[in-house]
Parts: C-alpha cells; structure tokens; sequence
C-alpha cells in the first residue's frame, strides 16, 4: 500500500473537478434532492470556479493517492480565502473528502494531518471547518482528531439553507 500527497496545479483541472463531484455526490446524495444537488455540483465545482479557486494564493489543494489512484482531496484557506472570518491566525479546512471505495484506510486523518502540518508551517494558532450537522461519521472523526464545536454557519445545499457545525483545534 502506498499512499502520497501530491499539490494540485490548473493542470489537475478536471481531475479536481471530477472528484469533487464524486466524492460530494456519494457523501451527499441520499439526504438531499437531486435538485439541490445538481444546483450545488453545478455552482461549486464547475471549471471557471475551481480554476479562481485553484489559482488563489490564500487557497491550497492536495491529491491523496492510494497505490496510484487519485483517492481524494483536501482543500485549506487563510486570510481572505476563508468561508468565515476567523482572522490571520486560522486555516480552515474547507474541504476534505475520500472516495467511498478508499474510506476505512487512514486517508482522511492523513489529509487532516496534512492540513495541520500547513497550519504548524505558517504559524496558525487555530485550524478549523464547517461539518454538516447530520454528518455525524465526519463530526465523531474530528472529535477524535481533537476538534471542538465552537458555533455554527449556514451552509446552502441549492435553495436548502442548512446548518453547519463550526469544529475547531487549538494549535500549541
């Protein structure tokens, strides 16, 4: 088994793309209308979005590879680039998914840690993100990395305004 984290470039284009709808679909689907769905899919991941996204300095994502197959990503944000104002001293982990066929290998906690060690090199003091407040699989996983709800946001699934749990880690 070899696993490695490559930085995505405007290169990795449509692979985000499509992963991302993947990995949103799968996670997703079963608790909301295809019409939410399709709105949502349509809206945050279409290319000219994820290109601004992609070439965002304030944004990074990563490819996690499971023996050489793209087994999902991770997206962080500082400054500006944050869904909520949390200040200079915050990364957020706006997005982090595993394919379902590659779950239950240690992917996820690799790609947190990842986003940790980011947040160790640019001297952040908080690393946090917004979990679905029905996701209760992501919320148990970020507990046990160490998170702690600290509030909540709206997060707009199409028209379906519905509620995030803010989880967020103090870094020493």
């Amino acid at each position: 088994m070899t696993i490695n984290i490559k930085k995505c470039t405007l290169e990795d284009l449509h692979t985000l793309q499509e992963i991302s709808y993947e990995t949103f679909n799968e996670t997703f689907k079963d608790q909301n209308s295809s019409e939410n769905m399709i709105a949502y899919l349509e809206r945050a991941f279409n290319l000219n979005q994820l290109e601004i996204e992609l070439s965002n300095l304030s944004s990074q994502f990563f490819f996690i590879y499971f023996n050489n197959d793209v087994a999902g990503y991770l997206k962080v944000n500082i400054n500006d680039a944050q869904s909520e104002e949390m200040g200079e001293e915050s990364l957020e982990v706006e997005r982090i998914y595993i394919k379902k066929e590659f779950q239950k290998h240690g992917l996820g906690k690799d790609l947190l840690n990842k986003a940790l060690e980011i947040a160790m090199e640019r001297n952040k003091k908080k690393i946090w993100l917004g979990v679905w407040e029905k996701n209760e699989n992501a919320i148990a996983f970020y507990k046990k990395m160490g998170f702690v709800q600290t509030g909540t946001h709206s997060f707009y699934m199409g028209d379906e305004e519905q509620t995030d749990f803010i989880m967020a880690k103090i870094l020493i």
